[in-house]
């Protein structure tokens, strides 16, 4: 792990700390995103009682260093991830796949992040860059992936991550 991130307001960006408590079943301690039930203010307003599946967000540091080649400086966490990664193929993991995070916890993946206009706000012409279309015109979306916090643990930079893929037939990742 390069950092790890957390905001208890619904900002866009989440600072980094030293380390960050996972809770089993609710996501990241003192992050505005905790709880069994959406927190993310959209899909509030649509259907407060919907699970949770975006408890913990986490994104690839190579695509930070790929914003950077396109002229946008991003730092960790401010895409709002809590977990950044460097060395695995976070968009490319099956639905399903536990994330060993540190010496306990474990996130199981649920989806992709759908990245949203207010990525714009943040640093204009930054949202063309993580969502877009492959030659086929189906839509790909590069801003990390989500899931949910099986169990719990303190993580924090420099632990190590071990990815456990399910049990075949493998299903492709969609946006939650």
């Amino acid at each position: 792990m390069v950092a790890v991130s957390r905001s208890g307001g619904h900002t866009f960006r989440k600072g980094n700390v030293e380390a960050i408590r996972l809770l089993a079943g609710l996501g990241v301690e003192g992050d505005a995103h905790l709880g069994v039930t959406v927190q993310h203010r959209s899909r509030v307003a649509a259907d407060p009682t919907q699970p949770n599946l975006r408890q913990v967000h986490l994104i690839h540091a190579e695509l930070h260093r790929e914003l950077a080649a396109a002229g946008f400086r991003v730092a960790p966490g401010e895409l709002g991830e809590n977990v950044t990664t460097r060395g695995i193929d976070l968009l490319g993991l099956p639905t399903g796949t536990l994330l060993h995070l540190g010496p306990e916890a474990v996130v199981e993946v649920t989806g992709l992040r759908n990245p949203c206009p207010q990525i714009n706000t943040f640093r204009a012409g930054l949202l063309k860059e993580v969502v877009g279309r492959d030659e086929a015109g189906n839509v790909v979306r590069k801003a990390g992936i989500m899931g949910v916090v099986r169990t719990g643990g303190e993580i924090r930079p420099g632990d190590r991550v071990r990815v456990e893929l399910p049990a075949p037939p493998h299903r492709p990742l969609e946006r939650v």
